[in-house]
């Protein structure tokens, strides 16, 4: 009997202080999804991650720090270039609008890659805030895939134009505050795109390209609710550290946005995503 009590305590032991695994712990999986750098298997496990996290799955404790942030994974091309270096994409042909759609397919890429490091960096977040992030590393695969099969019907592929580094850029640079990310990424950068896809859309309108027009449509729609996640985790930071909400934000352009913020503004859509009366007149200011 006291032989099988000691068995038992060691297998105990033993089970207390199993690693994680990449299988049961969100941390890890995010990371595995981060370096995948083979473009289906990072897709795949996205949607995977996703799921397991859905039906509760993974476990989101986590005794490791989150690695210095590096390159994530990505497959070896597009040639990444300085934004300076990129071709001016101009619309009068085929290739031209390819350029155009393939700059809109790195940026889903890139925002997978986004979308997973918010989830992977900053512990010790709520457990709706990582349904939310996992949530749009879903939404940024599916656009990646819809932009990247139309660029194929156009006789082009993901790889097939250079490409900028300035998303991940950003990513470095508010790796070490969740508040910072939130304020930058989806509230400054992701917000411009809100900004910028009405014209974009117009202008394949009028070159006929309906599909990449409509494909523009339904990610307007769902960006427009992962500014709204990145505005309300922004919000509870703020109120978490007794900081106020604008005027914290206005210190995040201040400090981080390096590029003036271009108009006109989609105030209809900023409003839908959270921004509220001030921040939306502190930014008319700013392009006006």
């Amino acid at each position: 009997m006291f032989q099988f009590i000691l068995l038992l305590v060691e297998c105990t032991i033993e089970i207390s202080i199993k690693p994680h695994s990449v299988m049961d712990n969100l941390f890890l999986a995010a990371e595995k999804c981060i370096n995948a750098s083979n473009i289906e298997q990072k897709l795949e496990l996205t949607q995977q991650t996703f799921n397991a996290l859905k039906l509760g799955d993974l476990d989101t404790q986590l005794n490791e720090p989150p690695v210095l942030i590096g390159d994530p994974g990505r497959p070896l091309k597009p040639e990444l270039v300085a934004t300076r270096g990129l071709p001016r994409r101009r619309m009068g042909s085929v290739a031209g609008c390819a350029a155009l759609i393939h700059s809109f397919v790195h940026i889903e890429f890139n925002a997978i890659n986004l979308a997973w490091d918010a989830v992977y960096r900053f512990r010790g977040m709520p457990l709706a805030y990582y349904q939310d992030w996992a949530h749009v590393a879903v939404e940024e695969a599916y656009h990646f895939g819809l932009l990247r099969s139309h660029l194929n019907s156009l006789g082009y592929d993901y790889g097939d134009f250079v490409a900028h580094d300035g998303l991940w850029d950003v990513a470095r640079e508010t790796a070490h505050d969740v508040l910072v990310r939130m304020s930058v990424v989806p509230r400054v950068l992701e917000a411009r795109g809100l900004d910028a896809t009405p014209a974009i859309i117009d202008r394949f309108n009028s070159i006929g390209d309906k599909k990449a027009a409509a494909i523009l449509k339904i990610i307007l729609q769902d960006e427009i609710g992962h500014v709204a996640i990145g505005t309300r985790w922004f919000v509870y930071l703020c109120e978490q550290r007794g900081l106020d909400r604008e005027k914290t934000f206005v210190a995040m352009i201040n400090d981080y946005v390096k590029e003036r913020i271009k108009g006109p503004l989609h105030v209809e859509a900023r409003i839908k995503a959270g921004f509220n009366a001030k921040e939306i007149a502190y930014l008319d200011q700013l392009v006006n």
